[in-house]
C-alpha cells in the first residue's frame, strides 16, 4: 500500500509522530506531504526533531493567510500532487486547514481519503476547526475516531458503520512513547518559577485572543493565582499580553514557543494548566496535570467527564474557579479507552483491512 501523509501544523506533527515507523515496520509506503502551514522553525521544524519525524518528500510552502486562502491554496497543490503520484489513500490528521484542503483535493479526485481522529464535535459552527471536521468526514472512505463517542457523532451523521474504526488517540501514544525522553530532562525556565509549584499555560485561539475583554479577563485571574504562570506564546498573542500588564504585575512570565519535549516536560512538571488548545487537554490527561480549559465548549469533551479537565467561561471570575478546582483536585482519573502504545498499531490494521471507495468510484 501507498499513501500520502498531509501535514501542515503542530498537533499533525505530533500525531504523525508515532504512525511513520509503524507504516514502516508494516510495509507500507508512507510519505509526508508538509503543506507549510506552519513553516517558522518553533511552530514546525523543532516537532520533525523532536518527534524523529522523517523529513518530508513534499514541502509545498502554502504559508499563512486566511481561512479560505490558505484553504485554498493548500487544496491546489495538494490536487497537483495527488494527480502526479496517485497514491492509494490520502490520510489526513486532525481538524487544521491542511487536512480539509487534503480531503476536498482526494475526494474530487477519486483518491480515498483516510481521516484519523474522526468524529469529534463540539457542536460550534463559530469554530473553523468544527466545519473542517464535519466536511472531512463526510469525504472520508475510512474513518479513525479516537474516542467512542465520535463513532456514534458518526453514526448519526449518516456515516456507514462499516467505514468507521475504533483506533483510540494517537495523541496520547505519542506522549507515552515520549515520557522515557524526557525523565531527566531539566524543566525550561525554572530559574523564573521558583520550586513551589507553578502553572502553566496556553492562549491562542481566536475565540480569547481577538477580543480583548475576554483576555484581560483571562489575564487578571492569572495574575491573581496563587502560584507563577508561565506563558509560551506566540509573538503576536505576546504582544496582546504585555499590552495588559500593570505596573508592577509580575506573576505572568511570558516565554517564547518551545518544541514538543520542552512542552511535555512543562505540562508534566506543572501544578496546573490553564489553556484553550485541545491537544493541551489531552496531554495533561496522559501527564495527569489538573487542567483548565477556556473556552465556550470542547470537543474533547471526554476529558471532562472522566475529571481531568474542567471547562470555565473566559471571565475572570470563571478562570479563578477553575484554578482553585484544579489546585484542589486529585489526579487517580482513569484514561479513556485505547488512549495507549497501541493506537498506532490500529491505524495499520484498519488499512490493512481495506480502504472502502466512496460510492461512484468504486
Amino acid at each position: 500500500m501507498r499513501i500520502i501523509v498531509v501535514v501542515g501544523a503542530r498537533p499533525n506533527f505530533i500525531k504523525v509522530g508515532p504512525l511513520m515507523p509503524a507504516f514502516a515496520a508494516a510495509g507500507i509506503d508512507a510519505r509526508l506531504a508538509h503543506t507549510g502551514q506552519h513553516y517558522d522553525a518553533l511552530m514546525s521544524d523543532i516537532f520533525f526533531q523532536d518527534l524523529e519525524i522523517p523529513a518530508p518528500a513534499w514541502s509545498l510552502g502554502v504559508g499563512s493567510g486566511t481561512h479560505a486562502v490558505q484553504t485554498g491554496a493548500a487544496m491546489v497543490a495538494l490536487e497537483e500532487l495527488l494527480e502526479a503520484e496517485r497514491p492509494d489513500a490520502l490520510l489526513v490528521v486532525g481538524d487544521v486547514n491542511s487536512t480539509l484542503a487534503g480531503a476536498l483535493a482526494a475526494a474530487k479526485i477519486g483518491v480515498p481519503v483516510v481521516h484519523l481522529e474522526a468524529g469529534l464535535r463540539s457542536g460550534d459552527m463559530s469554530m473553523p476547526e468544527e466545519v473542517n471536521r464535519l466536511v472531512t468526514d463526510q469525504l472520508s472512505s475510512m474513518l479513525l475516531t479516537p474516542v467512542a463517542g465520535a463513532d456514534e457523532n458518526l453514526i448519526r451523521e449518516g456515516v456507514d458503520a462499516e467505514r468507521i474504526h475504533f483506533v483510540g488517540n494517537v495523541m496520547a501514544e505519542s506522549v507515552l512513547r515520549n515520557l522515557p525522553r524526557i525523565h531527566e530532562r531539566a524543566v525550561p525556565h525554572a530559574d523564573i518559577l521558583g520550586s513551589g509549584g507553578f502553572i502553566l499555560s496556553t492562549v491562542h485561539r481566536p475565540e480569547n485572543t481577538d477580543h480583548p475583554e475576554r483576555l484581560a479577563a483571562i489575564h487578571a485571574a492569572l495574575e491573581a493565582a496563587p502560584l507563577p504562570v508561565l506563558i509560551p506564546v506566540h509573538p503576536r498573542t505576546r504582544a496582546l499580553l504585555e499590552g495588559l500588564a500593570g505596573a508592577g504585575e509580575r506573576n505572568v512570565h511570558l516565554v517564547d514557543p518551545v518544541g514538543y519535549l520542552d512542552m511535555l516536560t512543562l505540562q508534566r512538571a506543572a501544578t496546573a494548566i490553564v489553556t484553550d488548545s485541545g491537544g493541551v487537554q489531552e496531554e495533561a490527561c496522559m501527564l495527569r496535570t489538573p487542567c483548565v480549559t477556556v473556552r465556550r465548549n470542547t470537543e474533547r469533551q471526554v476529558t471532562v467527564e472522566i475529571g481531568s479537565n474542567r471547562l470555565v467561561e473566559a471571565t475572570t471570575e470563571g478562570v479563578t474557579r477553575g484554578i482553585e478546582q484544579a489546585l484542589a483536585s486529585g489526579t487517580g482519573w482513569e484514561h479513556p479507552a485505547r488512549w495507549d502504545l497501541e493506537v498506532s498499531s490500529r491505524v495499520v490494521a484498519a488499512l490493512e483491512s481495506g480502504v472502502l471507495p466512496l460510492k461512484g468510484f468504486a
